[in-house]
């Protein structure tokens, strides 16, 4: 039996779309704006240069938590475990894989790429290029159903993140300082937080499985935080990409030499 825009009962209709509007432009722009961090962040996490300032302890969210001995001197803030990495794995390997398998099953995300990269459906009255759906009972998109337990890996991800702008607030002469790559690196890790935390897992582990929220009065109120988070949930996605970029990028020039940190304190 045909399913899709082929099933029973559906009209036919040979166009693809009768709709005059720019229904194309949105996912084109979501097509373009994944693929460009997704380019830059590969280049810089495999580049393993220029992500740490010594002078101030700043150190990239892309390379962090770095802990090999082929990391750059006082950067491991977490000690070495392991010797010297082939130019294949990146200094971050550890949390990689995780963020981007949390970015990856993330439910907005999932919505931003099914329908710009997957084209299920590209957009509203526009039919899909598949002849079946299956949804995510199947290989590889089934998957997607461990989402929540990325999601702990990311608070844990988010804690180290935190220590690392902790650390930061360093002075080439010892014990306090204070420059403009601290605002980037506390503004990257306040947005982290607030993309991790209004997560949809988050909100069903808050609150999801309660039956009556006046017997549960602390849960109930955190998942009305959450909530409110959680309506913000796609502009924070974008958001951390670009503060994620920002924050690599200024890291990248200071510790290149390129330009010098505005020193405050």
């Amino acid at each position: 039996m045909t399913a899709g825009i082929s099933a029973p009962g559906r009209a036919r209709i040979a166009e693809r779309t009768l709709r005059t509007d720019r229904w194309w432009l949105s996912p084109l722009l979501t097509t373009l704006g994944l693929a460009t961090f997704v380019v830059y962040a590969t280049i810089r996490a495999f580049s393993g240069v220029s992500y740490w300032v010594n002078d101030y302890h700043y150190l990239s969210p892309f390379f962090s938590p770095c802990v090999s001995t082929s990391c750059a001197p006082g950067s491991t803030h977490f000690g070495a475990w392991f010797g010297d990495l082939p130019g294949w794995i990146p200094m971050g390997f550890l949390a990689l894989p995780f963020l981007l398998g949390f970015r990856l099953t993330c439910y907005y995300y999932r919505k931003a790429y099914y329908r710009s990269v997957w084209q299920s459906p590209t957009a509203c009255a526009v039919a899909e290029p598949h002849a079946r759906y299956s949804g995510e009972t199947k290989f590889p998109l089934i998957l997607q159903n461990v989402h929540r337990y990325f999601f702990y890996v990311a608070g844990v991800v988010s804690l180290i993140n935190t220590y690392d702008a902790i650390v930061a607030f360093h002075s080439p002469e010892g014990g306090f300082g204070f420059g403009l790559g601290n605002v980037i690196l506390l503004g990257n890790v306040i947005m982290l937080w607030a993309y991790t935390l209004s997560c949809h897992s988050c909100r069903h582990i808050a609150g999801g499985r309660l039956k009556h929220f006046s017997a549960h009065p602390v849960r109930y109120r955190l998942w009305t935080w959450v909530s409110k988070l959680n309506v913000r949930h796609m502009q924070l996605a974008w958001t951390t990409l670009g503060t994620l970029v920002l924050t690599d990028l200024y890291v990248m020039l200071v510790a290149s030499g390129a330009i010098s940190d505005l020193r405050f304190v």
